[in-house]
């Protein structure tokens, strides 16, 4: 199945919903959350290098990904429509990124589209007032993926021996 309008979610549940609610002009497919993520190793975010960071498919992401790419190949417009919270904003910049990577959004509309409900009311609000991603909310994650490698995962062995029960 393929369609001129693309719409990216988190969850195989929401897609079917929103389809319903969008039509037969709109193919609409799951994420299944996060599809990259650091990698496992020292030297995933390089300080000395303005921060940049070095991504990775997650285990699980590789299918979806694939699915991603070749839906986006017959679509015109691009909606990526993860939940509407950094994470998701992440989750739509990452998706972005790969396909950006592969030459694959060349002459493609993309949009962020966010709503705080599912409801055919709702969906069909957000789709009329689409936006470009939120750079705030992308910088925001960044930010906190690394200052999770950079500090978190150094000192949460730390804490979890001097304080035993301790959570990070």
């Amino acid at each position: 199945m393929s369609a001129p309008n693309l719409v990216i979610v988190e969850s195989p549940a929401k897609a079917k919903t929103i389809h319903k609610y969008l039509g037969p002009d709109f193919e609409v497919i799951a994420s299944y959350g996060h599809v990259r993520d650091l990698v496992n190793k020292d030297g995933s975010v390089l300080p000395d290098e303005n921060f940049k960071m070095k991504w990775q498919l997650g285990e699980r992401a590789e299918k979806n990904v694939r699915e991603i790419k070749r839906a986006v190949k017959s679509a015109k417009n691009l909606y990526l429509a993860p939940d509407p919270d950094r994470e998701g904003e992440a989750i739509a910049w990452h998706i972005q990124e790969i396909l950006n990577d592969e030459n694959l959004l060349e002459g493609k509309n993309v949009k962020r589209v966010t709503f705080n409900e599912i409801t055919k009311s709702a969906v069909q609000e957000a789709f009329s007032h689409p936006r470009e991603l939120d750079v705030r909310l992308i910088d925001a994650y960044l930010a906190r993926r690394a200052l999770d490698y950079l500090v978190g995962f150094t000192l949460s062995p730390v804490l979890w021996r001097k304080l035993p029960g301790s959570r990070s």
